[in-house]
């Protein structure tokens, strides 16, 4: 099992690398985390939500991901409150105080269940963590860090984040506020993120095993371009600044409203190598895209009014007014419209409020939530008014719990022919008269790449530049990427220690 000093300090990231790397020695591996918070998800097969985090490692497992490997997730909707979803299905939104003093520990006994249908299935486990297993406040009611180790005596990894500071002072403090049976399955320790000479960290190592008695595994180097979806958003304070103008690549602006979600949507995106992509909070750190793209929310409502009310929206019509596509991607398409219903009051207060106005559209939510996967072509979509897009067989799934209606004609850029595995014959989305704003309720689309390619094509055109065939295969890249990851976690961390540890515990 793998924990953190705090949040952010790269668990999922190494759990991910060790899914890769007892793959590469054919152990039959699968990735856990009992609960998970994250405003990132992803839809599985059977059409049951789960974190993004998972499905990464499920990949780097060479795994179909499966709403065991995660089997609570908590979306945030507010400061204090989340959407509880349990077993893939949501249960409802909840205050922190709701869940963690009167859920929590309920849901354990489905963390226990998924628990051992994974054990039944697989010869290891690599499990995450989630922030911190120090935080005194929430130990009665935690069910993901300790209450995990010690229900499967489960050896623990202590990780800690030295690029921001402070990692041995946390390492020594996680272990000392942890009782002592907690203490006890702390079996070693892993500094990550090292940037420089690892020698000159040579006394401070010699230091953090002498003052704790526990070994230091290794030290992993800071990574970049890791090329593996992010799901903590704070990933995305690297990402806000708007490139210099470049006449040579495509600048796409993704509008970071404060509930953004599935953001990973974009990568595919990010990685090719002619495009800048930005996430951009304000009016000053628009630019000037030759996209922008409005993605998904995990609240559509109070979004939409940050945007009005940030004058983001403005800036925007800006943009459009004198030829900048736009693009909203499920909560964006939704804010696209011309009004947004709230009668339930699912996400807000509100009743309804005015939508951005691009789109012939009303959505109204509702109180059920659909996720499926989905499979869509493309035909002839004359998007950004130049030679029309098509391309077939586009993967993703749709997440959302409105229904949308339209009060106009429009041209529906999207022909969905299965769901669930199902064939199906229904149309998503739809683009404006002047071709110029175009929406949809799919995540995923980004990932073919001949949708993407011919998508960025049309942006090399408009701004005089010749088009490219394909430039990245996302599958292949992504393998990649879990290949070069597996690496270097292997070259820095003590295998045969670790090896040792995991014999100790019975659990190889």
């Amino acid at each position: 099992m793998l924990m953190g000093t705090s949040s952010h300090v790269g668990k999922s990231i190494i759990t991910t690398a060790l899914c890769r790397i007892f793959r590469q020695q054919g152990r039959k591996v699968a990735p856990f985390k009992a609960q998970n918070m994250a405003l990132n998800s992803y839809v599985t097969r059977e059409g049951l939500e789960m974190g993004r985090a998972q499905v990464a490692q499920a990949e780097a497992a060479g795994l179909e991901p499966e709403v065991d490997m995660n089997p609570v997730l908590l979306k945030p909707t507010g400061h204090t409150s989340s959407q509880v979803v349990l077993n893939g299905r949501p249960l409802g939104n909840m205050s922190a105080r709701e869940y963690h003093t009167g859920y929590s520990l309920q849901a354990f006994g489905a963390v226990k269940e998924a628990l051992a249908r994974l054990q039944a299935r697989y010869d290891t486990l690599v499990i995450e963590g989630a922030g911190s297993p120090a935080e005194v406040n929430l130990k009665a009611n935690d069910i993901v860090n300790m209450r995990v180790a010690k229900y499967l005596q489960a050896p623990v990894l202590l990780i800690a984040d030295i690029d921001r500071g402070g990692a041995l002072a946390a390492l020594v403090g996680t272990l000392e506020l942890l009782d002592a049976d907690e203490r006890a399955l702390v079996k070693g320790l892993v500094i990550n993120k090292f940037r420089g000479d690892v020698s000159l960290l040579t006394p401070a190592l010699d230091f953090l095993e002498e003052k704790t008695g526990k070994p230091v595994l290794g030290v992993v180097p800071h990574i970049e371009d890791l090329g593996i979806d992010d799901e903590d958003s704070v990933s995305l304070e690297e990402k806000r600044t708007a490139p210099a103008a470049d006449a040579e690549f495509i600048q796409i602006a993704v509008l970071q409203t404060p509930k953004i979600s599935n953001f990973t949507d974009f990568a595919a995106l990010e990685a090719e190598p002619d495009v800048q992509l930005y996430y951009v909070q304000d009016v000053a750190g628009l630019g000037k895209p030759d996209l922008i793209i409005l993605p998904g929310s995990k609240n559509t409502t109070e979004d939409l009014i940050y945007l009005q009310e940030s004058r983001l929206a403005d800036a925007v019509a800006g943009c459009v007014g004198v030829g900048t596509p736009l693009m909203g991607i499920c909560g964006g398409y939704q804010m696209l419209g011309e009004r947004i219903c709230d009668p339930l009051h699912t996400e807000s207060e509100h009743d309804e409020i005015t939508g951005l106005g691009y789109l012939p559209m009303r959505t109204t939510f509702a109180a059920e939530k659909l996720t499926v996967q989905v499979t869509a072509d493309c035909p002839e979509l004359p998007f950004m008014g130049e030679k029309p897009i098509a391309a077939q067989g586009l993967p993703g799934y749709e997440i959302h719990m409105g229904h949308t209606e339209f009060t106009g004609e429009v041209r529906h850029p999207f022909h969905i022919v299965s769901k669930a595995e199902t064939a199906a014959d229904s149309w998503d989305g739809a683009l404006s008269r002047d071709g110029l704003v175009l929406g949809t309720y799919i995540h995923g689309i980004f990932d073919h790449d001949a949708f993407r390619r011919a998508l960025l094509n049309r942006l090399r055109s408009r701004k005089g530049l010749s088009e490219l065939g394909i430039q990245c295969n996302r599958r292949a890249e992504k393998e990649k990427a879990y290949d070069r990851l597996a690496r270097i976690v292997r070259e820095s961390l003590d295998m045969q220690k670790l090896a040792q540890i995991m014999g100790e515990a019975g659990t190889c």
